[in-house]
This record gives C-alpha cells, structure tokens and sequence, in this order.
C-alpha cells in the first residue's frame, strides 16, 4: 500500500505541467534588476549620500497588489542594490505627496499587523521559488525578518542579526539595509552568474495598499515563485558561519505554600549559565547546539478548563524549538478544508512536566520537578543545492526523581520521569523547480524504564516513519498531494493496556467487533495518510480523503486527537479581490465534512458555508452557518456503546471597524444548540487604542454561555445494566465563562520595549439532572430521582458515610442493584495570568529580558457565576510570583 500511493503522487507529475527540461529551457519573464558592485564603505544611515548608490539600476515600476491588482502603484517607489564582500546592501526611497499622514507606528520588533507604512525586502537566495527571507522595516525603523519555505508560507520566529535605518523628509522616507550573506544561505557558484529572487513590497496604511515590483496579487498560487530576478552577483562566496549565543539568567520565585511541608521554600532561587551554538556545515547546512540549554518561557500560556477527555494543545515558545520549525512539518495535505488535527512532531514534549504525578496517603508532601532537564540538545537543519531540505534534530532529558515524606517520617525520593532521547529526522526533495517535492519522517522515543513505575503510564519505545509527496501545475494553480505514515509503540503489557484504552481510540468498546483488547499485548501499530486535490487562484477549492487507522498512535512525539476514521472534505468558494461601489473585496464558499469510522460507523457529518467582505470604507463583516445532521458518537461514553449525535446548527456573525483609526472595535457572536436543548452562546469584543504611535492597548473581554446535555461524569461496574454492563452516568452541565485578554504595548525605542498581559478568568459549572444513559446506538437517559431510582445528598452507602458534596444513587430504589456514591462535580473556576516583559536588544543579536510573571488560580465549590463576586475574588486566590532575569549576548565570525 505505501508503495501505490507513493507511485500515484509522483506518477501525477506529467498530469497538465511541464518537463524538467521545458521548466529549465524557458525564457524568464520575471523582471530583473542587476545589483552595482559597491565602491567605497556604505554608512548605514538612510540618507544615500555614498557615490555608489548614484551608480545602481533602480527598480521603480510598482504595481498593485491590492486593492486594485495590476493596477500602478498610488505612489512611487525606488530601491538600488550593491553588492560587497561580505553582505547585500540595499536603498529604498519611499516617495510620497502626504509626508504628514506617513504612518510609523512604534512597536516591538517582529510584531504584525500595527498601522504603519512598510517597505519589504524578500530576497530568495538559493532561487528555488520556494524558499527566502523576508526583512521589512516601518518610517520609524521597527525591524520585522521571517524565513518563508514552501512557496507560500513563513516562520516569523527566525531572526537574523542585519541593519536598517530609516529616515522621513519632505519627499517620504528612506530606508537603507545592510543584510549579512551569512544571514542568508546560498551555494557557492561553481560556474556562470548567480541568479537570486528578489521580492520588493511597499505598504501604504492610510490606503491600505501593498504595491510590487515582481507582480503579485492575493489571488496568485505562489508568493516566492513571484519574485523577480536579483543579478549582478558575480564573485560572492558562501560564508563560514560561526555563531555563539552566551546566556546567563537568575530566577526567583514567591510562591504560597504549606509551612509544615518540609519541602516548602518562601523564596526559591535558580540560576543557569549556557550557550547556544550555530555553525555553518558543508552544503547549506546548519548545525545548532545547546550546552545547558535555558527553554523558560517568557509567555505563559493562558488558563483553561478542560472537561472532555483529550488533551488541550498548546503553541511551543521556546526559541530552540521554535527556530526551523518548519522543516519538520508533516503529515498535512494541501486543501482549504481537512479533517481532525495532528502534528507529527510536537516539541512540548521534550522537556514536558513529569508524567508521574504522585498522590494519595502515601504521599502527604511532595516535592516533583516542574519540567524534565534537557541534558543536551542539537539539530542540523538546511537546504543544499541539489534541492534536498534536511532536518534532524536529537534531545536527551534526564531521569527526574521527586522528595517525598514517607509515612515513617523519612524523606525518600522516587522516579517520576525517566531517563528518555528524542529523535526525529526529515527529508524533502525539490524537482522540477519546486513544483514537485518528495520525502519521509522518521522518529523515535526511547526511555529508560527500569523501574517499575512507569508500568501503565508509559510506553518504552515509539517508532514513526512515513512519506508525503506533492505535485503543482498548469503554472502552480493545480497541487496535489499525500502522505502515509506508519507507528509503532512498545513496552510492559500494562502500558500497552493503556494505549488500548486511551480516548484516541477505546479499544474496549463492547458494540465495536472490529476492535480487539488484548492484555497480553507489548506493542501496538498502525497507520495514517491523505490525498487532496486542490486549485488556487479566485475561483478555488480542494477535496480531501484522510485515514487513520485504529492502532495508529505518534503521542510520544506528536500530538494526535483521535484515530479510527476515513474521512471526506470538500471545500468550493471564490476571492474577489477588485474593489467596486460598495466593496473593497469579498468572498464566499461552501464546505463539507463527513467522517465513518472503521466499524462503518457515520461519526461525523457537516454542511457549512461563509461569505465576507470588506467595505469600501474599510470596515468588515462575515457570517457563517453549519447544520449536521445525526451522527454516532464513537467517544461519548468513553469506552462503553456508541451513541447518537443529535441534529444541531451554527451561526457565527463578524464585524470590525477601519482599522486605520486610532480605535478599532471587532466582535464575533457565536450560537450553537442541538436538538437535545444543548447550546453554546459567546461574544467575543476585541478593542484596540492607539494613544500614541509609542502606546497600543487591546482589551479582549469574552462572554460564553453554554449547556451541555451529555457531559460524562462516570462509569459503574453493574452486572444488572442494560449497557453491556456498566452503568454510565452524565449530568446536564450549565457552564458561564467570562475572560479578559488585556494586552498593553509601550515601545520606547525599536530596541526597547515593555509589554504587559494579563488574562482575568471566571468559569463557573452547574452540574445538574443526573442521569444514566440506557440505550446504545441512542441519546436517551433516565434521569435519577424522576425517571428512575433515587439520589440523595448526605447519605450512607453501604459502610461508606455520607457527606455534603457527595450524592447516593441507588439506581434502581428498593430493587437488587447496589447503591454508589458520586462526587458533587459543581465548582467556580477563578484564575489570574499576567506578565510583563521588558526587552532591550542592546547590540545587534544580545538581548536583555526582564520579566516578571504573576499567577492565581483557585476554585471554589459552587456553580453559580456572579462577575462582581467572582472578578472581586481573584485577587482573594494566593499568588505565586515569578521573577526573571535573562541576558544573551551574540558573537560570529
């Protein structure tokens, strides 16, 4: 099977496109400009008072890329290029007849989307017209860099060490870079003139325009392959990179706590010294290294309440994992509409929170490590000049152990992580200039578990290889693509007991005979892949088939959601990007989802369409609505029969404000309800003020209402039940949720910087009507105390007593079944998250951070939501404060 569809993918290369040769023999239509060789030294400054810019070709004949495409350029535009030893230089003069309304936002380096004029240099270094590197600056010389891969996409982490400075006068403003070659990657020329693909992009704020040099416009199907042609380039030399990044960092840390936990420290120091290494290999390669390597955040993640079974998902930080970050993507196929998420290699968890809580009279004080130690970690990653994208990086965390007080008053340590090396290897090749690339993954988890107690929690090895392919054509308007991956995971029996047994595919589920739960297992494999076919350009669409078998599992290095489905998407819509009357642009589409599992079994059906436009005024809006139709749910009872999925529907309303005014006011209102009286009704207000072109405020208060019909609290062993057995318990749940994002910007300088946040957050749950689910394959309950048997508060069990928060269900009154007893799930969720970083990049590539990180949370045992009562006791919850020092400092040669 890997085979034939690895053949169908690249089989499909003849399918409407060109040869290598016909690629390679055609004539280049793309304009050129030819960089002067530099004459004398060149002062960063932007004024262009040096000879040498007098010399340049100049580049000028900007058209529009929005709002009227092909349209020329507003205003005009010039950019000279030389070319020196060891770096590019480029001058852009941005001419403008309204020098007073130039906009020039003040900001943090690398921050989107503020209201400014920029000017964007793009510059693909290699000329695959796949890959590049963007570096932009505003009038007031705010830097903005990000690596671009795959045509059309862009890794804003990355960041390079390169000049700028930028200067406003009577005529608009100038810009003048200085971008080091060993910023860039590129081959040496073995023979003939380097050719290289150049980007030029001007934006307007005030009229919202962005105007190009190579013609591009939002509807065209690639962004680098639109460059034009950088030449003059004749002698450069790729250069030795050498590049060592010192940090050292102290933290302290304030936290609430026991005082006779003989663990408990008031104030708790750390300090870390390291080094991150980078060093120019052979054949555009990069290997990155850590010595002791520091991964604190300086972001916290916001909080959240999860009451399902899956697990939540959250957006790596850390630089070391962050930077090159795409060369390791896989598993995704080129539509406007897919099925379920995964991310085969999700770096969180290298370096995750031990995964061995300890709890219980066993342990009454514990003291257990916040996260693993990364021992050591290191990666090569780059692109050589026959085309091959390489990444391999390898992590080793330590085995951490946890302090405990025994029960006969010792203190005594036991694992809670164990020793564990990470692996993960990618390959792509580029043919055919880019419009077809191949490659394959390959990863591994290996731990250590010589202990014992581990068994049931963790597996000890986990494999994934795999393949993806992708086809362009008919001058890239057409993709299709695909991939097929494999998995296997091994270790005790137990653990594998558990993997069998884990939301993501409930092999225990007693209506399912296509699954089989077997105890005895110390492995477990299985497989996942996707076609699409799909079209860019203003008339779009793409449809997409996806599989995932039962036993496919990649949790030991990615994150995975679910498996056991194939799965059908479909999406047609149209762009309009040709501003009339009434509107600037709009848009429309119409999607599908539908999804069975390997049972046969129909678990999802959606029918959705969106429209959206943006008005001549600038102002926006956007509707949505969704039905689907009953379904099975394979995942309701969390391993026990399938159930239905009642009909239900979605309406979604948006709308924003011009965002060039110095208030700006976004909303989008949600509703949702089903058949059953579940609903799901929020209101999300964003608000943004510009005091000045140094301060920017956005509040972002959210109101959610919903209630849940089938929220699962429990499952009982009853021979008596009708449910294969066991009894299933749910609740109806009424949950209000209100949160605050409050952001606050201050920018002293483009090198200086203050940003606070804070998120404020109330969640309230009012568990009510429990009841027992009675008919597989339905949505049918018996509610206890009305539909059948009783439900009491404060009342004996057996030899168990009673108690306030705990109810007695006896499910069938006076008949043979035996009672239980249940917690009261009711609780008022109170949380705090804020922190306030200071940031100055006191030399090119060394930065100086201060940070300061506050968080409260508690919850209280009550379901109702008062925002006066419950906002007022946030600040009642303790607070654990986090003080951080970090300096890094850059060094190359």
């Amino acid at each position: 099977m890997w085979k034939s569809v690895l053949l169908l993918l690249v089989s499909a290369a003849p399918l409407g496109g060109q040869g290598l040769e016909a690629v390679r023999g055609a004539p280049s239509t793309r304009p050129v400009l030819r960089a002067a060789p530099l004459a004398g030294p060149i002062r960063v400054d932007g004024r262009f008072d040096e000879a040498a810019w007098a010399s340049a070709e100049v580049a000028s004949d900007f058209t529009q890329s929005y709002p009227s495409p092909g349209a020329p350029a507003t205003q005009r535009t010039e950019v000279r290029v030389l070319v020196g030893p060891d770096a590019l230089y480029i001058g852009a003069r941005m001419f403008d007849t309204r020098p007073d309304s130039i906009a020039a936002q003040l900001s943090r380096r690398d921050v989107f989307g503020t209201y400014s004029d920029r000017i964007l240099v793009n510059v693909d270094s290699r000329n695959d017209r796949r890959t590049g590197f963007h570096f932009g600056v505003n009038p007031r010389g705010v830097k903005q860099d990000a690596y671009m891969y795959d045509d059309t996409r862009e890794d804003a982490s990355w960041d390079a060490v390169w000049e700028v400075a930028t200067t406003v006068d009577s005529l608009g403003w100038t810009a003048e870079f200085r971008i080091p070659f060993s910023q860039l990657r590129f081959p040496d020329q073995v023979e003939g003139e380097p050719v290289w693909g150049l980007g030029l992009m001007r934006e307007i704020a005030r009229s919202q325009e962005r105007s190009s040099w190579s013609p591009w416009t939002r509807n065209s199907p690639g962004f680098v392959s639109a460059f034009g042609e950088l030449r003059g380039l004749a002698g450069i030399r790729t250069p030795k990179r050498l590049e060592v990044l010192p940090y050292t960092s102290g933290r302290l840390e304030r936290a609430p706590g026991d005082r006779a936990n003989p663990f408990y420290e008031g104030n708790e120091w750390a300090g870390s010294i390291g080094a991150d290494l980078q060093y120019g290999l052979p054949g555009g390669l990069t290997l990155t290294g850590t010595v002791n390597p520091d991964f604190g955040q300086v972001e916290v993640d916001p909080a959240e309440v999860n009451l399902t079974a899956f697990e939540t998902f959250f957006p790596e930080r850390r630089p070391f994992f962050v930077e090159g970050s795409d060369v390791f993507r896989f598993g995704e196929v080129s539509a406007f509409n897919t099925y379920g998420f995964s991310q085969f290699f999700y770096s969180r968890r290298v370096g995750r929170a031990p995964q061995r809580l300890l709890g219980g009279s066993e342990f009454a004080y514990a003291d257990a490590p916040d996260q693993s130690t990364i021992l050591a970690a290191a990666k090569v990653t780059g692109r050589t000049a026959g085309g091959w994208t390489v990444g391999i990086m390898d992590a080793l965390t330590s085995e951490e152990e946890a302090r405990f007080l025994g029960a006969d008053g010792l203190r005594h340590s036991t694992p809670v992580e164990p020793l564990s090396n990470y692996f993960v290897g990618r390959v792509r090749r580029d043919l055919r200039q880019g419009n077809t690339v191949v490659g394959g993954i390959l990863s591994s988890t290996h731990r250590r578990m010589d202990s014992g107690v581990f068994d049931g929690l963790l597996r000890s090895r986990a494999y994934v290889a795999g393949v993806d392919a992708q086809h362009r054509w008919a001058r890239r308007t057409w993709v299709l693509s695909g991939f097929l991956a494999g998995s296997r995971v091994e270790g005790p029996e137990k653990s594998i007991a558990t993997t069998q047994r884990s939301s993501a595919r409930y092999f225990q589920r007693d209506d399912a005979d296509y699954l089989r739960f077997d105890s005895t297992r110390t492995s477990l494999g299985g497989h996942m892949g996707g076609l699409a076919l799909a079209r860019t350009g203003s008339w779009r669409g793409s449809v997409a088939y996806q599989f995932s078998s039962p036993g496919f599992e990649i949790n030991d290095l990615g994150f995975l959601g679910r498996v056991d489905y194939h799965a059908f998407s479909t999406q047609l819509g149209r762009r309009v990007y040709r501003p009339g009357k009434v509107f600037r642009d709009h848009s429309y589409s119409v999607s599908t989802n539908h999804a069975w599992n390997w049972g046969g079994d129909r678990i999802h059906d959606l029918w959705s369409g969106d429209v959206s436009a943006t008005f001549t005024n600038l102002w926006n809006a956007g509707a949505s609505v969704a039905y689907a139709p009953r379904t099975l749910n394979d995942r309701l009872t969390r391993g026990g029969p399938l159930a239905e999925s009642p009909p239900q529907w979605r309406v979604t309303l948006q709308g924003g404000t011009d965002p060039r005014k110095r208030f700006g006011l976004s909303s989008t209102l949600t509703h949702r309800e089903d058949t059953s009286g579940e609903y799901d009704r929020s209101v999300n207000l964003s608000a943004s003020i510009r005091p000045s072109t140094t301060l920017q405020l956005t509040l972002g208060p959210t109101i959610r209402a919903r209630r849940d019909t089938d929220q699962y609290v429990l499952a009982r062993p009853d021979t008596l039940s009708s449910t294969f057995g066991r009894r299933y318990v749910f609740a109806n749940v009424d949950q209000t949720i209100f949160a605050l994002d409050t952001r606050l910007s201050w920018t002293f300088t483009p090198d200086l910087s203050l940003q606070l946040y804070a998120q404020p957050l109330v969640n309230s749950a009012d568990f009510w009507d429990y009841k027992e689910f009675t008919t597989p394959g339905g949505f049918e309950f018996d509610v206890y105390g009305r539909d059948r048997g009783t439900i009491r508060t404060s009342t004996a069990c057996g030899s168990r007593a009673g108690a306030p928060d705990v109810h007695t269900v006896d499910p069938d009154g006076s008949g043979p079944a035996g009672c239980f007893q249940l917690r009261d799930r009711d609780f008022n969720f109170r949380s705090l998250r804020g922190n306030a970083v200071l940031r100055w990049e006191y030399r090119p590539g060394s930065t100086l951070f201060l940070v300061w990180q506050q968080l409260r949370s508690g919850s209280q045992p009550f379901g109702d939501f008062d925002l006066g009562r419950d906002a007022g006791g946030i600040l009642d919850e303790p607070a654990r404060n986090i003080f951080l020092v970090k300096m890094t400092y850059w060094l190359s040669r």
